[in-house]
């Protein structure tokens, strides 16, 4: 029964990835074609010649992207089957389509929300080459911090819903949670190397343009996975028992 939760969760991904790829070409990718224009007049302004393309502009926005997407779609959608598989009759009596619309919900609160309100994607001609190491383990190590913030609190709320109900403590745990991740991302060091001169308004843009790539991919998965669990055999046989024996 897992293996054909994962099948379809794969499936949900590559459809979120083919939405998410034609939102990108719309929305996102004239953004990057603006930035890479500023970044290639800064370079002329200050008569250094311009980097060879290795890859061509069209192959990145095309085929690239498409690929690019379409492969994370289907890895982060076999990944939340799984995730459902092991939620699924542990957290009470939830339809599969409420249970798939949270646990999207979270996952793009805990992998995209936070990690980008510390460490906002950036456009390729935003940042410093030599702190790309840098800036790169300390986004994931945002999302490491995020993770394990979110498993935390589910445990809390769940001890203090048993003390001060389901509502209480659903607010407890919420509560922990923001009190952690503030705590965290104050200390945790920022990075700011966005050049003075890059347009505030191309940066916006880009950014919201990045996050609603990820809103598109998680509400996608969400929604679809859940629809397909609850009309399939799956549910039809006791799911429930199915995956808990799993």
């Amino acid at each position: 029964m897992v293996g054909k939760l994962l099948v379809r969760g794969m499936l949900a991904g590559i459809a979120a990835g083919l939405l998410t790829f034609g939102f990108a070409r719309l929305a996102g990718e004239p953004q990057v074609d603006q930035a890479i224009s500023f970044e290639e007049k800064a370079d002329a302004a200050k008569g250094e010649a311009p980097e060879p393309e290795l890859v061509s502009r069209e192959t990145q926005a095309g085929l690239g992207l498409l690929t690019g997407v379409v492969t994370y779609g289907a890895a982060f959608g076999g990944l939340f089957a799984l995730v459902f598989a092991y939620a699924y009759g542990r957290v009470g009596a939830m339809s599969a389509r409420a249970l798939s619309a949270w646990l999207a919900l979270g996952a793009f609160i805990a992998l995209v929300i936070v990690p980008n309100l510390k460490y906002p994607a950036n456009p390729p001609s935003v940042g410093d080459p030599d702190t790309i190491g840098t800036r790169t383990g300390l986004f994931f190590l945002m999302i490491a911090i995020s993770l394990a913030a979110a498993v935390f609190s589910l445990k809390v709320r769940r001890r203090a819903a048993l003390k001060l109900g389901a509502w209480n403590g659903s607010i407890v745990g919420g509560l922990v949670f923001v009190a952690i991740i503030a705590a965290v991302q104050l200390s945790m060091p920022a990075i700011n190397e966005v050049p003075a001169a890059f347009p505030a308004v191309l940066l916006w843009k880009f950014r919201v343009a990045a996050i609603g790539m990820q809103a598109i991919m998680w509400t996608t998965i969400g929604l679809l996975f859940g629809a397909i669990v609850e009309r399939s055999a799956f549910m039809r046989v006791g799911g429930r028992a199915a995956v808990k024996s799993a």
